[in-house]
C-alpha cells in the first residue's frame, strides 16, 4: 500500500462518522492501553537496545507516563467533549452561544528519536481523544522500538483509523506531501522548518515541538546542593538527549566554585567513579550524534572540568561539566548530550541579558530562594515552559500544556491541552425568530445609527 492510499483510506474512514462518538473514542483508548501493558516488555527491551535506557528510567519516562495520561484522559474526556455555553451580548439579541469540540479529520504524527515510544503516543491519545484518524511515523534512527510501535497499532486498531508507517526521510517526504488535516511533528528546529512549509502548502494546521538552549540560572540564594543533583539528573537522564534538559548554567560567580563542587558530588553519587560501567546511564542514539558530541568535546577540551571521556564502540559519552564561555562550540547550538557548559555572571541584568541574546528556549529553570530574583527572570525572559527550584518535572503535570514559542515551537499539548490541539473550537451562534430587531436593517436612519452608537459602545 502506497502513502497515498493510505490517507485516502483514512480519510473515507474519518468521513463515516463513528471517530465522532465519544464511547467509540473511549473505547480505543482503553484498547491503546491494554496493548501497552501487552507489549511493555517488548518496548522496554527496544528502548534498551536503541538508547541504553534501563528499565527504570524508559518505564518512567516512556511506558508509564503515556499510561498515566491515557488514564487521565479517559477519566476526563466526557468533561472534556461538553459543548461550552458562552454568555450572549446585547447586541445579538436573542440569541444562544456555544463553543463545541470537533476533530480536524486525519492527522499525521511524526516521532523523534529521543523519547521514540512517549512522543508518539502521547500526541496519539489527544489525536484519538479528539476524534480524529491517524497515520503515525516513528523515528527511524530507533528502529527496534520504531516496529514494536507498528506491532502496537496493527494489533490494537483498523489499518483506516490508525496505521504507523516505518521508514526513512523518503518516507517522511512522502507523507508530507498529502493534504493531512493536521501535523503534528517533535524533532529540530531545522527539521520543524521543513514539516511548516510542505504544511503551508496545504494550508495544514501545525503543532511543532522542537527545542533550544534551555538555561539554568542559578543566584547566591539558591541551595546548591538540591540544585546540583536536581540539574545532574534532568542532564543525564536519557544521556541529555531530551529537549528540554538543562543547556547550560548561567550561576552567580561567588557560588560558581561551590556549585561545581556539587555537580561532580551528583555525578559521582549517581554513576559511581566510572560512569561507564553504570547501568543508570543511556547512550547516545547513532553514531552521526555521537561523533557531533565528540566534536564538541574536542573544541572545548580545554575547558572540560570534569569527565570528558568517550567510548565509540557503545556510543558512550561520560557526563561531562565545562568551563565555557559565550564562544565556547558548545555554547553555538543545542548540546543533545550529557554536555553541561557552566558560566558565570556578577548581576543578574548581566545574565538576563546574555539570554535573551539567544533565541526563545523551551524551557527555563531558575533556581533561587529570593523570590523578587524569580519573578524578575520570569518576567523578562520569555519560554516555553519554565521550573523554579527544578527542571523537567513541569513537563508532568497533565493540566499544564507543554509546548515551544519562537524558535523552540508552535501549540502545546498534554492533558486536556493534547485533545484542544487536536480539536477545532467551533462557535455556533443560535438566534430566536421569535422575535426581531428591525432597526440593524435598511433603509439606515439617524435614529437608528444613535440607538446602534449606544447598544455598541
Amino acid at each position: 500500500m502506497n502513502i497515498h492510499e493510505i490517507v485516502v483510506q483514512s480519510q473515507e474512514f474519518f468521513h463515516t462518522q463513528e471517530t465522532k462518538s465519544v464511547d467509540f473514542r473511549l473505547k480505543q483508548l482503553e484498547q491503546l492501553k491494554k496493548s501497552i501493558v501487552k507489549y511493555e516488555h517488548a518496548v522496554l527491551e527496544a528502548l534498551k537496545k536503541d538508547l541504553g535506557k534501563q528499565s527504570f528510567e524508559a518505564y518512567t519516562t516512556e511506558v508509564g507516563f503515556v499510561l498515566s495520561n491515557i488514564t487521565y484522559a479517559i477519566k476526563h474526556l466526557h468533561k472534556w467533549t461538553k459543548a461550552k455555553k458562552v454568555r450572549s451580548t446585547l447586541s445579538l439579541f436573542p440569541s444562544k452561544g456555544t463553543v463545541c469540540y470537533e476533530p480536524y479529520g486525519t492527522v499525521l504524527i511524526i516521532g523523534p528519536f529521543n523519547y521514540p515510544f512517549q512522543l508518539v503516543m502521547e500526541p496519539l491519545i489527544g489525536a484519538i481523544a479528539a476524534g480524529n484518524c491517524a497515520v503515525i511515523k516513528p523515528s527511524e534512527l530507533t528502529p527496534n522500538v520504531s516496529s514494536v510501535i507498528t506491532e502496537i497499532i496493527n494489533d490494537t486498531f483498523p489499518p483506516a483509523y490508525i496505521f504507523s508507517v516505518e521508514g526513512g526521510v523518503e518516507i517522511n517526504q512522502a507523507l508530507l506531501k498529502e493534504a493531512f488535516d493536521y501535523i503534528f511533528f517533535t524533532g529540530s528546529t531545522g527539521i520543524g522548518k521543513v514539516v511548516m512549509e510542505a504544511a503551508a502548502k496545504h494550508l495544514t494546521p501545525v503543532t511543532l515541538e522542537l527545542g533550544g538552549k534551555s538555561p539554568v540560572i542559578i543566584d547566591q540564594s539558591a541551595n546548591l546542593e538540591v540544585a546540583a543533583k536536581r540539574i545532574i539528573w534532568g542532564k543525564t537522564i536519557n544521556a541529555g538527549q531530551t529537549c528540554v534538559a538543562p543547556d547550560y548554567i548561567m550561576v552567580q560567580e561567588s557560588v560558581k566554585d561551590l556549585l561545581v563542587k556539587e555537580l561532580r558530588k551528583a555525578i559521582e553519587e549517581f554513576f559511581g567513579e566510572n560512569p561507564e560501567t553504570s547501568k543508570d546511564l543511556g547512550r547516545i542514539v547513532s553514531d552521526k550524534h555521537f561523533n557531533r558530541l565528540c566534536t564538541l568535546l574536542e573544541k572545548d577540551k580545554e575547558q572540560i572540568l570534569y569527565g570528558g571521556k568517550s567510548s565509540k564502540e557503545s556510543r558512550y559519552i561520560e557526563p561531562t561539566l565545562l568551563d565555557a564561555s559565550w564562544d565556547s562550540s558548545s555554547m553555538q547550538e543545542e548540546i543533545f548530550g550529557p554536555i553541561l557548559p557552566i558560566l558565570s555572571y556578577k548581576e543578574l541584568d548581566e545574565a538576563i541579558i546574555s539570554v535573551k541574546k539567544l533565541d526563545k528556549p523551551l524551557a527555563l529553570y531558575v533556581f533561587t530562594n529570593n523570590k523578587k530574583i524569580e519573578q524578575k527572570v520570569l518576567e523578562t525572559i520569555s519560554s516555553g515552559g519554565v521550573c523554579v527550584n527544578d527542571v523537567l518535572t513541569h513537563i508532568v503535570h497533565p493540566d499544564l500544556p507543554f509546548g515551544g514559542v519562537g524558535a523552540s515551537g508552535i501549540g502545546a499539548y498534554h492533558g486536556k491541552h493534547s485533545f484542544l490541539t487536536f480539536s477545532h473550537q467551533r462557535s455556533i451562534l443560535r438566534k430566536s425568530t421569535r422575535f426581531q430587531l428591525p432597526f440593524i436593517f435598511p433603509p439606515y436612519t439617524d435614529k437608528k445609527e444613535k440607538l446602534i452608537r449606544k447598544v455598541l459602545k
